[in-house]
């Protein structure tokens, strides 16, 4: 830690607060948080997080973390208007790490205007879920140069027990989108599965449960299926159904960029759509599969 005397973090919602937490009370460091929600502010202030506007952590913090819910809210943070964004709040040798989920055309873009001020950028966006952020065992991919992703390590390791380098910039958000793609395919399978099993006089706990138990059984299988899909619970503040769409548009548009007709990510975008439509844009993401029970009332 010892490149690193201040920490900046910018956006402390359902993964940025305990992110935020555990880098304060693991470090040493002096850490500043902005966010335009008080509450979290006020609960990390009892671990000795400071609250500080945008302008005040680009002028203290050695490094400053993003943890934002789109790679629109990540370029407007960055390039901002009438010279309020990082890109000129910032100085040389300073760091930035964005460990929201963003575009990878976009993250390169941005590098790119930072490295033009002497301002090092890396992207890690976070995998698995808010549980493993307040556990500190969140999976990282990192793009960023070698000597980079050295001296950014131990500060990730503070809430990721998993943590790849994935290669150069922009390589971290390519890995992450293509994670949440298979994921969330993967979750659609589940959502049809247990409305095909239940009108087939299946049990879906117990489909489910035997389907752990064969070649079917997945991370997503054990955590959506059975603790979402199945009891059908989808509660809000956990990562939304709007969320995960935006992550599967970005996962579509990658596929179109290098010529890949991503038909299985295409389909689920529909799908999340539909559920949006319905009303669900803010429940937990598995909560596509309510779009399946719809159908089959209607039918």
């Amino acid at each position: 830690m010892a490149d690193f005397k201040v920490i900046g973090f910018i956006g402390v919602g359902v993964m940025g607060e305990p992110m935020c937490r555990h880098l304060a009370t693991k470090t040493g460091c002096t850490v500043l948080a902005s966010d335009r929600d008080s509450a979290p502010l006020e609960r990390l202030a009892g671990h000795g997080v400071q609250t500080a506007d945008i302008a005040t952590i680009a002028s203290r913090a050695d490094i400053i973390f993003m943890s934002l819910p789109s790679g629109k809210v990540v370029e407007s943070v960055v390039i901002g208007e009438n010279g309020n964004g990082l890109l000129d709040l910032c100085r040389q040798g300073q760091v930035i790490v964005d460990l929201s989920t963003s575009p990878a055309p976009l993250t390169r873009e941005l590098a790119g205007k930072l490295a033009q001020r002497g301002i090092e950028f890396a992207d890690a966006p976070v995998m698995r879920t808010r549980a493993a952020a307040e556990a500190g065992t969140l999976a990282v991919p990192v793009g960023a140069p070698d000597a980079l992703f050295a001296r950014i390590q131990p500060l990730i390791a503070c809430f990721a027990s998993d943590i790849t380098h994935a290669g150069d910039i922009g390589a971290g958000q390519v890995v992450k989108i293509l994670n949440n793609m298979v994921l969330y395919e993967t979750v659609l399978a589940l959502a049809e599965a247990r409305a095909i099993g239940i009108r087939a006089g299946v049990d879906p706990k117990r489909l489910f449960e035997a389907m752990s138990t064969g070649s079917a059984d997945s991370f997503a299988l054990r955590n959506h299926g059975m603790k979402a899909i199945v009891p059908q619970e989808f509660p809000e503040r956990a990562f939304p159904v709007s969320y995960a769409k935006k992550d599967l548009e970005y996962a579509v548009s990658l596929a179109e960029s290098v010529g890949v007709d991503a038909s299985g990510a295409k389909n689920l975008v529909a799908c999340f759509e539909a559920a949006i439509a319905d009303g669900h844009g803010d429940k937990y993401a598995p909560a596509i599969s309510l779009v399946f029970e719809k159908a089959g009332q209607a039918a």
